[in-house]
């Protein structure tokens, strides 16, 4: 994407820290092209904690990798958007000042540890690597700050430790070691990519706790990528839902797992085992996650969708605030003289009023999503009480 064509809005309030706007990331392949992320808006606010959600392959770690501008390109490329950071577009820097700001304002901990170590480097070097590099310090200081991240993530011995290879460690360890890397130089904001991926229950929960206690205690803003809902419910403050490279619904924790109001966040809630007494069938989400190649051209959703009617093949609906700090991408939530409708054969956009007869020829269903189907106990439930 050319710096000069791009047409940038005003920034977002003092205290976001983070806002997305229209971000479409998409890759070129053999066989066409992926709109990998297409279309996502999400924001952050200083200190916040957002949970990231959605099944796997759809888009959430390209979102994250596009922010740090980490997207290998090609075949990837940002096509598309705005990412404000602290008061800057960040698509708009060179990538010398965006080096600048990644690893030291912004950080990332990636999912899986032994892969984003080197193994030939101590795991002490490859903290003070960073500490040497955005804070100028001297290598007698920047060994001395890996020693105490080390300490603060709860690594005993922490000066023997600070010597060994990343295979030396167990993958508990590892991962307190990317997390130290993470916070060596005081960001501004965590991106945390799956970071309890392949770790057992027990490791995952103090990894959890770990990373909880530790944003409480530095103020870091953070941004929690999974597609697990417990985690979600234990760690953050507000959720987005994705689906397809599309944000479909966002809200405060307690309002999506109590009640969801897009079909999809729904789905996930009541698919959930533990909900369905035993000898019971399972819930599940219908159908299959759409061809990126072939998306559908209304609702990406639509040919899953239990409640599905008529605007949602043709008519791709927006991102809707339907409440404070409560917004949902779904036609159930449009007001009826909103919706696009059918009249004489054709399909008008936003006339609700105007079928012959005087009324809508389209109705929503009556059934409405919300606090439809999940009880707060059953929310609890989703939220990790059996876990």
């Amino acid at each position: 994407m050319t710096k000069e064509a791009r047409v940038i809005g005003p920034p977002p309030a003092p205290d976001v820290l983070l806002e997305v706007r229209g971000l479409r990331t998409h890759f070129r392949v053999l066989d066409g092209v992926i709109p990998a992320v297409d279309g996502v808006d999400f924001s952050l606010k200083r200190g916040e904690t957002l949970g990231l959600v959605g099944e796997s392959g759809c888009g959430k770690s390209v979102t994250s990798l596009s922010i740090m501008r980490l997207i290998q390109t090609p075949p990837g490329e940002i096509v598309a958007g705005e990412i404000w950071f602290d008061g800057r577009e960040l698509l708009s820097l060179s990538d010398q000042d965006m080096e600048e700001i990644r690893g030291n304002d912004i950080t990332m901990i990636f999912q899986e540890p032994m892969t984003s170590l080197n193994p030939v480097f101590t795991v002490g070097e490859q903290i003070a690597e960073s500490v040497r590099l955005h804070r100028k310090a001297s290598k007698r200081d920047a060994w001395d700050r890996a020693i105490e991240m080390l300490r603060l993530v709860g690594i005993p011995s922490p000066e023997r430790r600070v010597k060994q290879f990343p295979h030396e460690l167990s993958g508990g360890m590892r991962q307190r070691v990317m997390i130290a890397m993470a916070l060596a130089c005081d960001p501004q904001l965590i991106i945390a990519d799956e970071p309890t991926t392949a770790l057992d229950v027990t490791i995952q929960a103090q990894i959890l706790e770990l990373i909880k206690r530790i944003q409480e205690e530095t103020g870091t803003a953070l941004l929690l990528i999974t597609h697990d809902l417990a985690v979600v419910a234990e760690t953050v403050q507000r959720v987005a839902v994705m689906y397809a490279g599309k944000i479909v619904e966002t809200g405060t924790v307690a309002e999506t797992l109590l009640a969801p109001r897009h079909p999809y966040t729904e789905g996930l809630i009541t698919s959930i085992p533990s909900r369905v007494e035993k000898g019971q069938r399972l819930n599940v989400i219908r159908g299959t996650v759409p061809n990126p190649f072939r998306m559908p051209k209304g609702c990406r959703f639509e040919p899953r969708c239990p409640y599905a009617f008529e605007p949602c093949k043709p008519f791709e609906p927006e991102l809707e605030e339907i409440d404070k700090d409560r917004r949902v991408r779904c036609w159930l939530h449009v007001p009826v003289d909103r919706q696009p409708v059918r009249i004489a054969g054709a399909v008008v956009a936003g006339a609700g009023s105007l079928s012959p007869g005087g009324s809508a020829a389209v109705e929503a269903p009556t059934a409405a999503v919300a606090g439809s189907t999940v009880t707060s106990r059953e929310a609890t439930t989703a939220a990790g009480g059996d876990r």
